[in-house]
């Protein structure tokens, strides 16, 4: 069974890009893969800001990740920079974190015009790490996430069907992607829907 890394980059405990990874989190394990979530709270901030490789909560982070299959990114875009708190975390792996794995990398943000963060901050962070493949990324406005009553985020249905379709894109992108409960049919429509550029 392949296992992914879910990472979410935000300082905050409830933010719209943590509920857009967790929307991709149920997806995945609705194939059957197996996730296995992170985020900044997880980690001391003096582990982070002085660079404590060393530190156990770091090191289970490097294992984990070494062990999985994929890893699925998310952030919160400020002033058309990922979030530095992500930056520090992701500068403690080794410079092969990602080699054997695909990445897909989510964001969100309060303007279309930060779109362009994750492929001109983001994705060389993750090509640095010598990242096997990495999807072209979903990014999401404020607009177009809102939280409902139940503390549940709404997705606009066009984000949702990208994100739909970028997560079985990464599943197809998974070293072992026959092990993977998946139906065939449902994969082969998302993978056509995946065909235009998100």
């Amino acid at each position: 069974m392949s296992t992914v890394v879910t990472l979410s980059g935000s300082p905050s405990a409830r933010s719209r890009s943590d509920g857009l990874l967790q929307r991709a989190s149920h997806l995945l394990q609705s194939f059957g893969v197996t996730v296995k979530p992170f985020s900044l709270s997880d980690f001391p901030a003096d582990a982070l800001v002085y660079a404590h490789f060393d530190h156990p909560a770091i090191q289970r982070l490097q294992k984990t990740i070494a062990e999985a299959d994929g890893l699925i990114v998310s952030t919160p875009v400020y002033k058309s920079a990922y979030s530095g708190s992500l930056k520090l975390l992701l500068d403690l792996l080794p410079e092969r974190a990602l080699s054997h794995h695909a990445v897909l990398p989510l964001a969100t943000g309060g303007s279309p015009a930060h779109m362009l963060a994750v492929d001109y901050a983001l994705q060389p962070v993750l090509t640095s790490l010598k990242a096997r493949h990495i999807l072209g990324g979903i990014y999401a406005t404020d607009k177009a996430l809102s939280w409902g009553e139940d503390g549940e985020l709404i997705i606009a249905e066009d984000i949702s069907n990208r994100l739909n379709a970028a997560v079985s894109r990464f599943i197809a992108h998974l070293p072992n992607p026959g092990v993977v409960q998946l139906d065939p049919h449902e994969l082969n429509a998302q993978i056509r829907i995946g065909g235009i550029s998100v």
